[in-house]
């Protein structure tokens, strides 16, 4: 089972174990993450569930389709080289994530 470290902009970090198949964004909406909104609930129509990943495990996902790369581009937050969205990060077996959750969504 994957494990989510979700680290707030504080620094406090919530752990949470992950469904394969599952996308970092509904993990957190599902647990009550504070700080990923989701409010498309995951159609790639928005920018609330932004997060920075952790740069070594950039590899671990594709890469942003545009229409992600479109989205990344209206963040609340500054978008950085690792921005993604959490809708877009799929849980895999035995990969664990680790991100950041930026300082504002909306």
């Amino acid at each position: 089972m994957p494990k989510v470290f979700y680290t707030q902009p504080d620094g406090v970090e919530k752990i949470i174990d992950g469904a394969v198949g599952d996308s970092v964004m509904a993990t957190a909406v599902r647990n009550g993450v504070t700080g990923i909104v989701g409010q498309c609930g995951g159609s790639l129509s928005c920018a609330t569930c932004h997060v920075y990943l952790d740069p070594p495990e950039m590899g671990n996902f594709p890469e942003p389709v545009e229409d992600e790369e479109d989205m990344l581009e209206c963040t609340a937050s500054d978008r950085e080289p690792n921005s993604r969205l959490s809708c877009q990060l799929i849980l895999a077996e035995g990969v664990d994530v680790h991100v950041v959750i930026p300082d504002e969504q909306v």
